[in-house]
């Protein structure tokens, strides 16, 4: 947060936002290491925290985080080196120090937090089938008529939360999240540098696909274009250059 006045809303009751991102993994599917994606938790940080909100950040398991590589400003890869959020973030020892013990969402107390934003980055496409507890939450703040929100492969979430009847929190609703378009684009790229075997993906299922199958109205924005959407106090946003809309989604749905 800046030195200028944020001038919030209620400045004894400032908003409260957790930020959920993703505890280290392996693909199943390159045997690669992967994480949570730097711009999806640092961009809506910085529009959360320029508001006068307070933000906090967990992780499904709490502990040390890890970032998938290519979202790293300082990667050689050349990838996200535009990403001046992101850097300054990571440049800040208080802030960078947020993802080195991050809180279990078992801790999370959905009472004092008025919403829940879900990064994405790779591992949340190999570790969420498993995270019941971030599961449960996610449903608690959407049934509690506060804000939940996801972005790009933190709508991975999507596929496993219901309600306590047991029914899909995502069926019915218009939602978006990583499209298969870049999908195809990603993995293209990688066969293209010799990094992946031609004909393997680098995710093991689809966000779209799965969504579509799932009963949701999916929709998305094109290639690479920042897009989120909110149909009611479910906001997703579609990928990594989405956390800044999703983040606007949300402050709008909190009153500013």
């Amino acid at each position: 947060m800046s030195v200028r006045n944020a001038n919030p809303v209620n400045a004894r009751q400032p908003k409260r936002v957790a930020i959920v991102i993703a505890n280290p993994a392996v693909s199943t599917t390159t045997g690669w290491p992967v994480g949570f994606w730097w711009s999806e938790l640092t961009h809506p940080w910085f529009a959360f925290t320029e508001r006068g909100y307070e933000v906090e950040i967990f992780s499904p398991d709490g502990g040390r985080c890890e970032a998938d590589a290519l979202s790293d400003p300082r990667d050689p890869s050349g990838y996200s080196e535009t990403d001046l959020i992101s850097l300054g973030f990571i440049s800040n020892p208080k802030l960078s120090a947020l993802v080195e013990n991050t809180r279990p969402v078992a801790e999370l107390d959905v009472g004092r937090f008025d919403a829940i934003v879900v990064a994405g980055g790779q591992a949340p496409m190999f570790t969420y089938d498993r995270a019941e507890a971030l599961q449960r939450t996610f449903v608690a703040f959407h049934e509690a008529g506060k804000v939940a929100a996801a972005l790009c492969h933190g709508t991975a979430l999507l596929r496993y939360a219901r309600r306590a009847d047991g029914s899909l929190l995502v069926a019915g609703k218009t939602v978006t999240g990583f499209a298969n378009a870049e999908e195809d684009f990603a993995d293209n790229a990688t066969w293209e540098m010799g990094a992946l075997e031609r004909g393997r993906h680098l995710m093991p299922w689809r966000i779209e696909d799965e969504l579509k199958a799932l009963g949701a109205n999916y929709v998305q924005a094109g290639l690479w274009r920042g897009f989120a959407i909110r149909d009611g106090n479910l906001i997703t946003g579609q990928q990594n250059f989405s956390g800044a809309e999703t983040a606007r989604l949300v402050c709008e749905a909190l009153g500013g």
